[in-house]
């Protein structure tokens, strides 16, 4: 049996959590990935996965073959690539991960153009809400606006990425708006779970931190924005996620004097990837589109 694809069924089952739905990402049945996992243990005479009705977790041999497997599967691939790139057309596949925000706002217009200048690249995108490494999850590219690095792995900057205290004037009407940034322990709070509820302002005399309690708080910055857009609170929103709003009036910045601190949207690809032509080619390609 091929022990590739069989790793490939294992990571699979990791990042799905079960047979059934591993099955589906891998299009075939869940039998066929449940004899590939036996396999897989029976070949390395070890028991990958601790297996129940309800969920399966891995062991503690099949952490430390998770750990490895996706570098071993990355690396493999990137050999594969170098000698199809010998060939005149960009072609293949490119995974993609992207916030669901990002992933609407912005990014699907620069697939769209991509597509058309490359149309034998095969876009897979992934919208996960949630820090991701694209080294074990065997992407090419994982765009993210926070500060994770994993090693292996290069940041490539593409854009600053401006954020907003913000709230509809709805909510200020019936609770007041803060005029200082320690004022917001006292109010309604809409809190992005990857970065938390600690707040980081500058000001002119020096950084700023707030530690706010929420009474919403969600992995995704859409859903957050329409909570805010109904009047439950006050949030920290992406520009891009807000700028229709602040045209229309329906949200409203808040403490000007006092910035957020500024992060960036960035790229993450593994070392092994980095030369792949179609890689070099969507990293142009969202410079141009996001910058």
């Amino acid at each position: 049996m091929d022990q590739l694809l069989c790793l490939r069924s294992f990571l699979a089952t990791v990042r799905c959590g079960n047979f059934s739905a591993a099955a589906r990402e891998m299009n075939t049945v869940p039998s066929v990935i449940s004899k590939r996992i036996n396999y897989l243990e029976w070949s390395l005479g070890v028991k990958l996965f601790e297996r129940s009705s309800r969920q399966m977790a891995l062991t503690h041999e099949g952490s430390r073959l998770h750990a490895q497997a996706a570098r071993l599967l990355n690396d493999f691939d990137a050999v594969q690539d170098l000698f199809r790139q010998e060939e005149p057309a960009m072609a293949g596949q490119l995974k993609l991960r992207a916030s669901t925000s990002l992933g609407l706002n912005l990014l699907a217009d620069v697939i769209g153009v991509f597509q058309q200048d490359h149309p034998q690249v095969q876009i897979d995108l992934m919208l996960v809400d949630r820090p991701v490494n694209p080294l074990e999850e065997g992407l090419d590219i994982s765009l993210a606006g926070r500060t994770d690095s994993y090693e292996g792995v290069v940041d490539i900057p593409l854009r600053p990425l401006e954020q907003f205290l913000c709230a509809s004037p709805d909510y200020l009407s019936r609770h007041g708006s803060p005029s200082h940034p320690r004022d917001l322990t006292g109010h309604r709070t809409l809190v992005f779970n990857p970065t938390g509820g600690l707040w980081t302002f500058d000001s002119e005399h020096g950084v700023l931190r707030v530690e706010v309690r929420p009474s919403v708080s969600s992995n995704d910055n859409t859903v957050l924005t329409k909570v805010a857009l109904a009047g439950a609170g006050i949030a920290v929103l992406p520009a891009y996620a807000v700028r229709d709003a602040f045209r229309s009036g329906s949200l409203q910045p808040l403490l000007p004097a006092y910035p957020l601190q500024r992060a960036w949207i960035k790229a993450q690809v593994p070392e092994t990837r980095l030369a792949l032509l179609r890689v070099q080619a969507m990293l142009e390609a969202l410079r141009q589109g996001l910058g």
